[in-house]
């Protein structure tokens, strides 16, 4: 049976096996920042992702393939198609909850590894700390899993985890969200933004 949420699994992971590979395929398409990339995104997937933003699609969080796909619609594809406006954002709080309530459930260790990352990933995108330390606890569980032909990939999903985490502790928010959020940044939150690699 071919289900909804296919084409989007199968264009966002590819077919590579090994997670190595499929980073080497995918990543540029997952961290690129084109407007190829947003453009065809949009193109694909803007209505799925309009209607599970609504609160639509819940009956694909019954299987782990499905929940992941939906929680894709709402963490990763409004980043893309929603780039740089309030709307990139707007999935964050429904992900947050298909991801609590799917780990409580164990539906992640039904998945791959390299696909349970963008599951972890929801967590490390909240500017909660309670989520970032979960964010670290689940990738590092990830990272001593693998074997060593894959473990500079998940070292670094780590090691971005970590640095995401020590943001939230410092300033209980991502400051480069302020300026598209509508935020006021503190002084302090300023100095840290002219520093390199603030903005992820």
């Amino acid at each position: 049976m071919y289900a909804p949420w296919h084409p989007l699994l199968e264009w966002w992971f590819g077919s590579a096996e090994s997670p190595t590979d499929v980073v080497k395929a995918k990543g540029a398409l997952w961290f690129g920042k084109k407007k190829s990339q947003d453009s065809d995104a949009r193109e694909r997937f803007a209505v799925q992702v309009e209607h599970a933003l609504a609160g639509g699609l819940s009956e694909w969080a019954e299987s782990p393939q499905g929940w992941l796909a939906l929680v894709l619609l709402l963490d990763q594809l409004p980043r893309m198609i929603y780039r740089d406006t309030p709307k990139a954002f707007a999935g964050d709080q429904r992900a947050q909850a298909l991801v609590e309530h799917g780990l409580k459930l164990g539906r992640d260790q039904h998945l791959l590894p390299i696909q349970r990352s963008f599951i972890y990933l929801v967590l490390e995108h909240s500017e909660h700390l309670e989520m970032q330390d979960q964010a670290v606890a689940h990738f590092t569980e990830l990272l001593h899993e693998q074997s060593a032909t894959d473990h500079e990939v998940f070292a670094d999903q780590l090691d971005y985890a970590k640095k995401h985490q020590r943001v939230i502790a410092r300033f209980s928010r991502f400051p480069h969200r302020n300026q598209i959020l509508g935020r006021t940044s503190t002084a302090e939150e300023r100095v840290f933004l002219k520093a390199p690699g603030s903005r992820f």
